[in-house]
């Protein structure tokens, strides 16, 4: 069996329980991973970790963090509005959580309030790729790759990202991986690079002949022959061995976190699992659908807000389980292609669109302050008469992210064709 150094882990979930990394016969990576800390990420030598969350449908941004200091909002949307507070005929449940008297939360979004009110939540309104396309799949690719507009770019930002990071970063097959099926766009590229759902039952695609390899770990690894699983190659393998026999059912989630059922809260619970083991986790990245609401979006109740409650339960069990000392090490980043239009729609939804909002959450985080230039909603601020105007290249959100909190500078490569530098930066990272 030929395999080379990336590994393509699908169909399932890997979870890291027991957290205890002493005792005999541990992988050879965690040794020189603790030894690597020391020149890893800040000047308090612990490794940083960066979780990007890509919402993948287009949210509507302006729903989920609301203007609801401009009129023009409550014009533009008859029905889909979320009411301001101080209405004394709107279910107080049911309005705006209030921010700086002029953004707001949607509703189902509450529970991120006291992130916000300790300055652990920053937040960029518009947002988003200077390219004009409304096409999911085009504009996902180039948020990925972050060369919007340039379809034939290899890999992925944040792969790049990885590539030039240090070589004493380099310690660990953990230190990139994505819990989703398949390897995003975002990871791939030369630097190794993991996808992983389930270890008691996966495929692993090995090389470029995407071979599949069914059954067992054990047996998988029976099957290499002396030479095969060598290097790195090996050392994954020993280390997704060290994980699966750590048993993955003892883990509980601690500070009294409940992630939401389903793969997404799942997902973000793997990814602090990692983290607590110390395996070396720099990047971790997930996605969560279903947000391409053109038909019956829903005000404070219906489809947008469902997903807005998973997104919140989502990052609020996040942080909650890491407990604030981690969070001091860890940024969550969250991004969605593109945004929606501002007008609402004739069937009560909302139509693909231009700018968007991010979220930022880390205990290094400038938060409690809504970043960048708002355009306005005045129809003459509207972009092609439609959409939120884009102020904020999120490239220069994806590079303050890079240079700030995982102390790489190296931005040209990570970002060709672009001149990214600290003088566009949002000052949204401390």
């Amino acid at each position: 069996m030929s395999v080379n150094r990336r590994f393509f882990l699908r169909s399932g979930a890997i979870a890291v329980a027991g957290l205890g990394l002493a005792g005999g016969n541990l992988p050879s990576f965690l040794g020189r991973t603790v030894l690597a800390q020391n020149v890893i990420g800040a000047s308090n030598g612990r490794r940083k970790t960066l979780i990007a969350i890509f919402m993948r449908g287009a949210v509507d941004g302006l729903n989920m963090v609301v203007p609801h200091g401009e009129r023009a909002y409550y014009d533009l949307r008859p029905t889909l509005a979320i009411p301001q507070a101080r209405n004394i005929i709107t279910n107080q449940a049911e309005s705006v959580v209030d921010l700086d008297g002029f953004f707001g939360l949607h509703p189902s979004l509450r529970m991120l309030k006291p992130l916000w009110d300790e300055k652990r939540l920053g937040i960029i309104h518009a947002v988003g790729s200077p390219d004009a396309t409304r096409s999911h799949f085009d504009a996902q690719d180039y948020m990925e790759s972050a060369t919007p507009g340039v379809k034939s770019t290899q890999d992925g930002w944040l792969n790049r990202m990885l590539q030039t990071q240090p070589a004493e970063t380099k310690q660990s097959p953990f230190r990139a991986v994505s819990m989703t099926q398949n390897m995003p766009r975002t990871l791939q590229g030369r630097a190794p690079a993991l996808a992983i759902s389930n270890l008691n039952d996966f495929t692993i695609r090995a090389g470029n002949s995407s071979t599949n390899v069914q059954g067992g770990f054990e047996s998988i690894y029976e099957q290499a022959s002396g030479d095969a699983l060598s290097g790195t190659g090996r050392e994954t393998f020993e280390a997704v061995n060290y994980l699966k026999r750590v048993n993955p059912a003892q883990y509980k989630a601690e500070n009294g976190a409940q992630y939401p059922r389903g793969r997404f809260g799942d997902s973000l619970l793997q990814i602090a699992q990692l983290i607590k083991a110390g395996v070396g986790l720099e990047v971790a990245f997930t996605d969560i659908g279903g947000w391409d609401t053109h038909v019956n979006q829903g005000a404070a109740r219906g489809q947008l807000a469902l997903r807005l409650a998973e997104l919140g339960a989502g990052l609020n069990a996040l942080v909650t389980d890491l407990g604030a000392a981690r969070m001091n090490d860890v940024v969550v980043l969250t991004m969605s292609e593109f945004g929606r239009t501002a007008r609402e729609n004739g069937t009560r939804g909302t139509d693909h669109g231009h700018a968007n909002a991010m979220f930022v959450i880390g205990g290094t985080t400038h938060g409690g302050k809504v970043h960048g230039q708002w355009p306005g909603l005045k129809s003459e601020q509207l972009y092609e008469g439609r959409d939120l105007a884009l102020t904020t290249d999120f490239r220069d959100v994806f590079g303050e992210v890079a240079q700030k909190h995982l102390g790489n500078r190296n931005l040209p490569a990570i970002f060709p064709g672009y001149a990214a530098s600290a003088s566009k930066f949002r000052g949204v990272i401390g």
